[in-house]
């Protein structure tokens, strides 16, 4: 089976390669040079054939070049193997500069290959709010098991400053209406109205009654780019933990996890935060939570924004020295990341050698600093547009097919699947 992995000079191929030597006014210019001893490393034979090194120069015929490297590239016997490999099969038996060019611009490559460099988009923390739950941020835990009540979501909501936490259990069937209700007695009758709420683009959040209403309570909704969960990365990073809270509970104590939900709240919200220097409770309330383990009198605690701004200062510096600025233009074609992250829902079919990119599409525009808005298909015009800079990747060279996107199925909540 050796055989069939080494690259094999057809004799027709190579007469090809000959015939076009001699018609090739680059070719004649080496020759001569040869015979005046300039160019050392180049050779001909004694049929007048010019040779580099042992190797077969290839004029500059593209579309001669372009079936050499179909077929060191492409074939069946090499299967897109990627270019450090197509060179040093090429270099073997031919010569000529720029081989690697080629397969950087193949379009199956740059859609099937992995991205191995640094993530892009420098960090772009939110800015430290100056009273508690002014910022709120919002997500669903999903596919909870039902409980007797019926609940199988649990809503979770988080102050950005304080890390304080509200969990509520829900149903998967309630309207927008419901959600309305329990957001005024669990959220707003507690801390007020907040000035922001950021969330996903879940079918609540985009739906027009919960627009409407937050309108009239004059708070801003922020949407977070579409699969780039770190815009909201403190409701992720809550929702595993009291998900890991309430597994621990149902193993413990045999209770369903409905009924562990408050305990799992009050958990959280007494934990020690490294951010904050203190749990999510001290920061809201500005003393110690009394438990049976804390019975020290509580005592007042002094403004910690101060503290915040440096943690998110330290943070930023930290992630920075692991990414890399990236800019693109208007104009430039993008493929779009498949399946960015683990836990995130795959932008096309849940196979396991679809290829890791979509596209390309077209930048229409650039909506920030690390956002860009791509000209979709009709057949995704639900979708929301603009994607964060780490889901892109540049494509060198624009197909001249068409893009297919008929597997690209869109969900009632706008989730690709």
């Amino acid at each position: 089976m050796a055989e069939l992995y080494s690259l094999i000079i057809e004799p027709t191929l190579k007469e090809q390669i000959i015939a076009a030597q001699k018609q090739d006014p680059g070719m004649t210019h080496i020759s001569d040079e040869i015979d005046d001893k300039k160019k050392a490393c180049f050779t001909l034979d004694d049929q007048g054939v010019l040779w580099f090194k042992h190797r077969l120069v290839v004029p500059k015929d593209m579309e001669l070049r372009k079936k050499i490297l179909d077929e060191a590239h492409t074939s069946m016997f090499t299967i897109h193997s990627g270019s450090n490999k197509m060179y040093q099969d090429l270099k073997q038996k031919f010569w000529w500069t720029q081989i690697t060019k080629y397969v950087s611009a193949c379009d199956v490559c740059q859609r099937i290959k992995a991205n191995h460099l640094k993530p892009t988009g420098m960090l772009q923390p939110l800015e430290i709010l100056a009273w508690k739950w002014e910022d709120v941020h919002m997500d669903f835990i999903v596919g909870l098991p039902y409980t007797q009540k019926g609940y199988d979501s649990i809503w979770a909501g988080i102050d950005r400053l304080t890390k304080s936490v509200h969990s509520i259990p829900v149903k998967t069937t309630y309207q927008a209406k419901q959600y309305a209700k329990l957001y005024i007695s669990r959220i707003v009758s507690l801390h007020s109205v907040p000035q922001t709420i950021t969330s996903n683009r879940g079918s609540l959040f985009v739906s027009r009654f919960w627009e409407q209403l937050q309108a009239a309570l004059g708070t801003n909704l922020v949407r977070s780019s579409a699969y780039h969960p770190q815009t909201s990365g403190q409701v992720e990073r809550v929702n595993q933990i009291l998900e890991d809270m309430l597994r621990a509970c149902a193993l413990t104590y045999s209770t369903k996890w409905d009924d562990c939900l408050p305990l799992a709240e009050f958990a959280y919200n007494n934990s020690y935060q490294k951010s904050l220097e203190m749990a999510p409770f001290e920061a809201l309330y500005g003393r110690q939570c009394r438990t049976p383990l804390n019975w020290s009198e509580p005592g007042e605690r002094v403004t910690f924004s101060l503290d915040l701004v440096m943690q998110a200062k330290k943070q930023k510096s930290y992630s920075d020295r692991r990414r890399r600025p990236l800019v693109f233009e208007k104009g430039d074609h993008m493929y779009l990341q498949v399946s960015p992250m683990k836990g995130v829902h795959r932008f096309g079919v849940k196979r396991k050698l679809e290829p890791r990119f979509v596209g390309p599409f077209q930048i229409i525009e650039r909506c920030g600093p690390v956002a860009y808005r791509l000209e979709l298909p009709p057949h995704l015009a639900a979708v929301h547009d603009v994607f964060h800079v780490l889901q892109l990747k540049k494509c060198l060279r624009v197909p001249k097919e068409a893009v297919d996107t008929s597997q690209i199925q869109v969900e009632p909540d706008l989730i690709y699947e």
